[in-house]
């Protein structure tokens, strides 16, 4: 299959006639309209406008879980974006074993002034840039990593599963006597939770998020149809981890907001088959373990998804990001892109579908709870077509904000160009090499070696290069 990359596509007829022959309708606005994306939006604390940072991991912090120099230049670079809604900055473990690498930043009294400061050092960057920040809106998303926890290193793994996955425990070569954790391990994990929501209030944050996307523990407990107790069967007992977070949070630190990261559906496990290219696994049928799947493994139901919104909405909960799948076992749903990194494989579609699967099932969100605070995810891939395809989805109500990844990382001030009505900058577009992605695979830090300069100069850079070559050929 030949993908024609975006950068071809130099008009918007050209553009338009590609996504046609993909079937995909968008509406692309052919001028920028500022005031389409500073338009406020209405929230306990007001956020200045219609971009959103989502979060990353950079595997760059300090073994005790703490923030080094490289955090913070990344969350300096987010406050002089120009989004003013910052979701989370970036994934931080609620308690040491439950870290995807030994360097994943981790909430705890030896570390809360370090997270605190980088809270502080993204205030000020956007106020030096901005000259102010009072609709600035700044949460940390709280996790645990489950079935990927990697406290100790790449080769180290030290899973926390919540039921047997008879793909994802192959797939992994998790033996039998791997503990599923009990209803009271879970129990203590909301605590601590509860606990890092309550550090997160006390720092400063406008809100936190409450992981449940990309195969780490929440997202699992929600596919848990297997799991007897508390925690499993019905979709009551699955969401239970989350309703207690959000009850314990609520009690506990009364003035904090609460969102939620969603994967709002799944696929089955996909590997590189014949040259290369993603192939699903293969497996017994129906698969029913995507939650938000329609047990085929490569489709959509979104009965379940809605049912919990729905739920999220009674409990208090306004801000939802909608993604999707698990950069682990099905990468290009999740984060479309033409490379894949070193342990991935090629896009087994146009990657422009994944875009827009992720967009339809966003919008069908939104549509169902206008009250709710969407924000959408899956843009980097339009590269050049981001701001004219995410106006449009604005336009059209489809969303409330347009979330920001990989793009911020080689060009962080696109927000703030489109904002002021400046033409974007081509040669800093994220191209989706995934090199962001090779780097912490290979146990190193992430950021965009290609195009960014501090990145480019690294030694890093190098070896990732290397791996690049090999995978291309």
């Amino acid at each position: 299959m030949t993908i024609k990359r975006v950068a071809q596509l130099k008009s918007a007829e050209q553009f338009r006639e590609h996504l046609a022959s993909l079937g995909i309708e968008w509406p692309i606005d052919e001028s920028i309209d500022p005031s389409v994306w500073t338009r406020p939006i209405e929230s306990r604390k007001p956020i200045g406008n219609r971009f959103c940072i989502l979060p990353m991991e950079g595997w760059d912090g300090t073994e005790q879980g703490g923030p080094s120099e490289l955090t913070l230049r990344r969350w300096k670079n987010f406050g002089r974006s120009g989004a003013k809604l910052i979701w989370g900055g970036e994934a931080v473990a609620v308690r040491p074993d439950g870290r995807a690498n030994p360097n994943q930043l981790c909430l705890g009294e030896s570390t809360a002034n370090g997270i605190a400061d980088l809270r502080q050092a993204l205030i000020k960057e956007h106020d030096d840039r901005f000259g102010h920040a009072d609709d600035l809106v700044v949460g940390l998303q709280l996790t645990h990593s489950g079935r990927y926890c990697r406290p100790h290193g790449k080769f180290h793994p030290e899973p926390m599963i919540a039921y047997r996955h008879p793909w994802l425990d192959k797939r992994l070569r998790l033996s039998a006597d791997v503990p599923i954790l009990s209803d009271d391990e879970i129990k203590r994990l909301i605590d601590d939770f509860v606990l890092a929501g309550r550090r997160s209030h006390r720092l400063g944050f406008d809100f936190v998020d409450i992981k449940h996307c990309h195969g780490y523990l929440g997202h699992e407990l929600l596919s848990a149809v297997d799991r007897p107790g508390l925690f499993g069967g019905s979709l009551e007992n699955r969401a239970r981890f989350l309703r207690e977070i959000i009850e314990g949070i609520r009690a506990e630190a009364p003035g904090l907001d609460v969102g939620v990261r969603l994967s709002a559906f799944d696929f089955v496990p996909f590997v590189a088959g014949e040259e290369g290219v993603g192939q699903r696994e293969e497996g017994d049928f129906p698969y029913k373990y995507a939650f938000g799947g329609d047990g085929t493994g490569t489709g959509i139901d979104l009965v379940e998804v809605m049912m919990l919104v729905r739920w999220l909405e009674e409990w208090g909960v306004r801000l939802l990001c909608v993604t999707a799948g698990s950069p682990y076992y099905v990468p290009h749903i999740q984060r479309p892109a033409l490379f894949p990194p070193s342990d991935g494989y090629l896009p087994p579609e146009d990657p422009l579908v994944g875009v827009d699967r992720q967009i339809q099932v966003t919008a069908q969100i939104k549509k169902a709870f206008p009250s709710m605070i969407v924000v959408g995810s899956g843009y980097s891939y339009l590269q050049e077509w981001l701001p004219a395809v995410g106006q449009g989805v604005l336009r059209q109500g489809n969303a409330d904000a347009i979330g920001l990844g990989r793009m911020v990382l080689s060009y962080p001030e696109l927000p703030a160009d489109v904002l002021a009505g400046r033409p974007i900058e081509r040669k800093r577009i994220c191209r989706t090499f995934s090199d962001c992605t090779t780097a912490p695979r290979q146990g190193m830090v992430s950021g965009c070696y290609p195009l960014d300069p501090y990145f480019k100069s690294r030694p890093e850079a190098k070896v990732i290069e290397e791996i690049r070559k090999r995978r291309d050929g």
